[in-house]
C-alpha cells in the first residue's frame, strides 16, 4: 500500500485503498510524503478558525452552528450545519505552519447572502448538471428548476447547500449531519433521508478528512452527492492556483457541449489539454484553443477515473501546492471526478480573514457520478430505489513535500 492509505482511514472505513492503472502512482509518492515535525504540533489552531459565535443564528426557523474537529497533530476542520458545509480545513505546510486550504466565509450571514458560490457545501440531490432540468425514472418525467440556463445545476434553486441540516458531534474528530428532502422538493421524487459524516484524522504521514455519504428513499429517484470545497494549497486567498501541480487517475473524460452538458461520448485525454496523467501545472495549457477549454472558460469537466483493484477507495487525484509544499491526495468510491479551475470566481465574495475569491484562486475536485447521467443510459446509473442504501466515501489526505 502507498501513502494514500493512512492507518486511521483504513480503520475507520473498513476499506482498502488502491491505485488503479497498474504502474500509475500518485504525484509525490512515498519519497515526498514526509511526517510533520512533532515540534510544531503545539500551535493553537483555534486562533485562525472562524469565530463560532458568528455561526450561531437562525435560518428558515432552524438554528445554525459551527462544529470544530480536531486531531492529535493539531490539524483542525470547521463544519457548519448550514448546507453541511466545510468552512475551514487547517493542515501543516512544509515549514510546519498551519494553513487554511479551503475557501469559505466567517459567518452564516455571508453564506446565506452569497447563494451561488457553493463554498464547501454538500450539493444535491444531484451534484453537477442535468440537461434542461428534465429526466425520467420508471418512465415518468420530472422537471427541475433551471438555475444554470438552460440546465439544472447542483440540485436546483435551493439545493442541499442552502438548507439547515441536523447536526450531531460524534467525537472530537467527527460530526454527523442529517437532512430529510421531502418528496417533490426542487422537483425530485421521493422522501430522501440523507446522512453525511465528516471525520478528521491523522497519523505519522499527515492528516486526512473523510466524508461518508448515506441515503435512502421511499420512491425511485436520482441521486449524486458530492462536496464542493474550493481548495488552494498555498492557503485561502493566497493567489493563483495555476502553478499547483495536478495529477489525475484518468485517461478519458466526458466532453461537453456549449452548455457544459456531456455529449455522451467518452474520449481519451492523451494529446489534449485534459491530460493530467503525469503531474502538470494547472495553468500550463489554460489558454489553449481547444474547443472544450473554450466551452468551460478553462477546466470544468468530468474525468472518468480508472477502476481500482479492490472494492474500497480508489486513488483519484494528487495536487501539490507550489509554495506550501502541501500534497493533497483524493481517494474515492465514485467513478468520476469534476475538475473545476475557478473560472467563474469574480473577486467579490468576502472570504475569511479579509481575502477575496479572485479569478482562478481556488480549484474543486468533486468526486461524483457523471453529469447528466439520468439522460445518458451508457453512463453509470444514479438511480436509487426504495429498499436500497446509497453509500459512498471520499477522502482528502494531506502530507508535505520537503
Amino acid at each position: 500500500m502507498n501513502k494514500i492509505s493512512f492507518a486511521f482511514l483504513v480503520a475507520a472505513a473498513g476499506l482498502m485503498t488502491s491505485c488503479g492503472g497498474g504502474s500509475d502512482k500518485p504525484a509525490g509518492g512515498d519519497s515526498t510524503a514526509k511526517a510533520v515535525d512533532s515540534t510544531v504540533k503545539a500551535f493553537d489552531a483555534s486562533a485562525i478558525l472562524p469565530d463560532s459565535a458568528s455561526f450561531r443564528s437562525t435560518v428558515d426557523g432552524k438554528p445554525t452552528t459551527l462544529y470544530v474537529l480536531k486531531t492529535s497533530n493539531n490539524a483542525q476542520a470547521a463544519v457548519t450545519n448550514y448546507g453541511a458545509r466545510l468552512v475551514s480545513l487547517l493542515v501543516h505546510d512544509k515549514k510546519g505552519a498551519l494553513i487554511d486550504v479551503v475557501d469559505g466565509y466567517d459567518s452564516i450571514g455571508k453564506y446565506v447572502n452569497q447563494k451561488e458560490t457553493y463554498f464547501g457545501a454538500i450539493v444535491g440531490r444531484y451534484g453537477n448538471r442535468i440537461a434542461k432540468g428534465k429526466f425520467k425514472v420508471n418512465g415518468k418525467g420530472y422537471t427541475l428548476a433551471i438555475n444554470n440556463a438552460p440546465n439544472s445545476l447542483h440540485g436546483g434553486t435551493k439545493g442541499f447547500g442552502a438548507v439547515v441540516w441536523t447536526g450531531r458531534q460524534l467525537t472530537d474528530s467527527s460530526v454527523e449531519l442529517t437532512y430529510l428532502s421531502k418528496d417533490g422538493e426542487e422537483g425530485y421524487p421521493g422522501n430522501l433521508s440523507v446522512k453525511v459524516t465528516y471525520t478528521l484524522g491523522a497519523d505519522a504521514n499527515g492528516s486526512a478528512l473523510k466524508i461518508d455519504y448515506e441515503a435512502t428513499t421511499d420512491k425511485a429517484t436520482v441521486l449524486n452527492l458530492t462536496n464542493h470545497a474550493y481548495f488552494n494549497l498555498n492557503g485561502q486567498g493566497s493567489g493563483t492556483i495555476n502553478n499547483h501541480l495536478l495529477q489525475l487517475n484518468a485517461d478519458t473524460y466526458t466532453p461537453v457541449d456549449s452548455t457544459l452538458i456531456p455529449t455522451g461520448k467518452i474520449e481519451p485525454v492523451a494529446g489534449t489539454p485534459f491530460d493530467f496523467q503525469t503531474p502538470t501545472a494547472i495553468g500550463s495549457r489554460i489558454d489553449s484553443s481547444n474547443i472544450q477549454i473554450k466551452y468551460g472558460k478553462g477546466y470544468d469537466h468530468n474525468f472518468v477515473l480508472k477502476a481500482g483493484k479492490g472494492p474500497g477507495l480508489n486513488w483519484a487525484a494528487t495536487v501539490l501546492g507550489d509554495q506550501s509544499g502541501i500534497v493533497m491526495q483524493v481517494a474515492t468510491q465514485e467513478p468520476g471526478i469534476q475538475f473545476y479551475g475557478g473560472n467563474f470566481m469574480t473577486g467579490v465574495s468576502p472570504l475569511k480573514a479579509g481575502k477575496k475569491d479572485d479569478y482562478r484562486t481556488a480549484f474543486c475536485l468533486e468526486t461524483q457520478h457523471y453529469p447528466n447521467s439520468p439522460n445518458q443510459p451508457s453512463f453509470p446509473t444514479t438511480e436509487l430505489k426504495p429498499g436500497k442504501v446509497y453509500k459512498t466515501t471520499t477522502a482528502y489526505m494531506f502530507s508535505v513535500k520537503k
